[in-house]
């Protein structure tokens, strides 16, 4: 394996929003940035059509956005690499972060991996992403106004995320392969207490059905009787999970039992030097604006973290 022999500042792992942001404030304090993706910069937001609700737009597609914000990074000297990170490791006096191909050194590190929204795995998902199936009211509410979705799980996120619906949709079916939710009783209560939302219990997806251009329904089975129906829709939206793609730091200690990297509120994980930001923390709302102001952080602690070791040298 190839390993690189300039030892940068900060090696951010991640082009997401998060990492874009803290690749662009690190480079703005003169220090040196390594920007790793496995591809197109952009991470999730590539797979996000129009965005509402990111501040200073009325409206922008996701893709654009992440351009922005990628030819953003490049005016103060990030240089950008392409590769999947396998493993980080942590020496005495510097990080080193290997992918398939080669490995680099860093005197910190800033993970922004992100998360993936848990997939169904059946017929149509792939098929109608973007076209009616949605893994995030939040981001894609408004675009089905007046129309009956489907939501499927029974958690918190999915429940939440039915009640946030009710504001645009016609009706809001909740589909859950239990007779009971898992939810926390104060939501539970709400959302049965919503006009507007209804349950199929013990109830799976079989598979999503449509034209070319969206979704019109769903194939659902009753996990009891057997039962197979069609069950007409506007739109589904899949909340039956995240998974934090935090495998390569496994090794370091800093997930939880989920695979979440735990900070705390600077950034910071239990290893000095080592940070982590967006979507890939242990934390509460997953957003682009939140991403943002956590890459901001990160990459002004970064450059506090390495003046702390300069001071500690000379000492």
């Amino acid at each position: 394996m190839e390993t690189t022999e300039m030892m940068y500042d900060v090696i951010v792992i991640g082009a997401g929003p998060a990492g874009m942001t803290a690749a662009l404030y690190a480079s703005r304090s003169n220090l040196s940035v390594l920007l790793i993706e496995r591809g197109a910069p952009g991470g999730q937001l590539n797979n996000t059509a129009e965005i509402e609700n990111y501040p200073g737009f009325d409206s922008i597609m996701g893709p654009e956005l992440a351009m922005k914000m990628y030819e953003g990074t490049s005016r103060f000297g990030v240089k950008n690499e392409y590769g999947i990170v396998t493993k980080v490791e942590n020496h005495e006096d510097y990080k080193e972060v290997f992918t398939e191909e080669k490995s680099y050194q860093g005197k910190s590190v800033i993970i922004a991996t992100g998360c993936v929204h848990r997939k169904l795995g059946v017929p149509g998902e792939e098929v109608f992403a973007g076209r009616g199936v949605s893994y995030c009211a939040v981001c894609d509410g408004a675009f089905f106004r007046n129309k009956k979705l489907l939501v499927i799980g029974g958690g918190d996120s999915a429940l939440e995320e039915a009640i946030y619906l009710t504001q645009f949709a016609s009706e809001v079916v909740v589909v859950h392969r239990r007779d009971a939710l898992r939810a926390q009783k104060i939501i539970q209560d709400r959302a049965f207490a919503n006009e507007k939302i209804s349950f199929l219990w013990d109830s799976v997806v079989e598979s999503i059905e449509g034209n070319d251009m969206v979704v019109t329904n769903a194939q659902i089975k009753n996990v009891k009787t057997g039962e197979v129906h069609s069950e007409a829709c506007g739109g589904i939206f899949i909340y039956v999970g995240l998974d934090p793609l935090s495998a390569p730091f496994e090794n370091l200690g800093i997930t939880n039992e989920a695979g979440w990297i735990l900070t705390d509120e600077n950034m910071k994980t239990a290893i000095p030097g080592i940070f982590a930001v967006g979507d890939g923390r242990e934390k509460g709302l997953r957003q682009i604006t939140t991403a943002v102001g956590e890459g901001g952080i990160a990459g002004q602690q970064v450059f506090l973290y390495l003046e702390d070791q300069k001071e500690a040298v000379t000492k």
